[in-house]
């Protein structure tokens, strides 16, 4: 009988997924597969939940956020794993798991996984660390680092954006230089991101994003007039941001970008490295279960 190794984490969300445990593992034994679970522990090294992945193994299945399934398929390139992966997504945002159209529903998703076959997936890669949905710099990226856990458990969503309005005092002009082949960039921004996904906090940014064109979509906010902002913000409602002019947006597969400005980089709500960063796409770089 093959296995599936079932990485979750249970602080993820709502903890949603420790009350569908048994659904799960009733979901696979029903197709001749056998759940070997491990239940991520803070502190604990997540390589060790890899250990024991071997040709029994038909696949990894990740049920957590956007920075559970960055932190799981790191381990797996430092362990040169190649197996597919499958994911649940239970945790607050869920940006990447939206963009692959996986059901919030726990066993929809299950079942959604179960009859699909494994495809080559871009990933990208910042430094020597991996993402699959986005890496960003400049103001308000590391609200999700700030915000408290039990926070986001409690109120969700709303608990971002809480913390995004203490950050408001810090609103400031950024210096970047961004080098690239299809395009060059020095001067100010607000915000800079590198997406393999579409979607940051829910918000649908990189509209023309694909998963498997080998390309990242970089769009970065240029420092405008306060006044200017609302209607910036009105075009990004409506989708029609990246044909602005106080917008620069253009799809990459390699970037490089300086900056000297007190500014940290995230990796889908998890912090990333320190400038200078040389951002990459690897295409095909994971196979993923579950695509619709």
């Amino acid at each position: 009988m093959k296995k599936v190794r079932f990485i979750y984490n249970p602080y993820s969300g709502e903890n949603s997924i420790i009350s569908e445990l048994d659904n799960v593992i009733k979901l696979h034994q029903e197709v001749g597969l056998t759940v070997v679970p491990y239940r991520i522990q803070k502190g604990k090294d997540l390589a060790e939940a890899l250990d024991i992945i071997d040709e029994t193994y038909s696949y990894i299945l990740i049920a957590g956020g956007d920075g559970t399934v960055d932190s799981v398929v790191n381990a797996m390139k430092n362990k040169n794993i190649n197996i597919p992966i499958g994911i649940l997504p239970v945790g607050t945002a869920n940006d990447f798991g939206k963009f692959i159209n996986m059901p919030n529903d726990i066993q929809q998703a299950c079942k959604q996984i179960l009859d699909s076959k494994p495809v080559a997936v871009d990933v990208g890669k910042i430094n020597d660390k991996y993402f699959i949905n986005v890496a960003s710099s400049g103001l308000f990226t590391d609200v999700s680092q700030k915000t408290d856990v039990n926070l986001k458990n409690t109120i969700g969503k709303l608990a971002y954006y809480l913390k995004g309005l203490e950050e408001l005092p810090n609103f400031r002009k950024l210096k970047i230089k961004l080098l690239s082949r299809e395009c060059n960039y020095d001067g100010e921004m607000y915000l800079l991101l590198v997406f393999n996904g579409k979607t940051a906090g829910n918000f649908n940014l990189a509209t023309e994003a694909e998963i498997t064109d080998g390309k990242l979509d970089v769009i970065i906010f240029k420092a405008i007039q306060v006044i200017e902002l609302l209607p910036l913000f009105i075009k990004l409602l409506k989708g029609e941001h990246l044909d602005s002019d106080k917008v620069v947006y253009f799809k990459t597969d390699d970037l490089y970008i300086e900056s000297l400005e007190d500014i940290v980089t995230d990796i889908d709500g998890e912090r990333g490295p320190d400038f200078p960063l040389r951002i990459k796409c690897i295409e095909g770089g994971i196979k993923l279960l579950g695509i619709k």
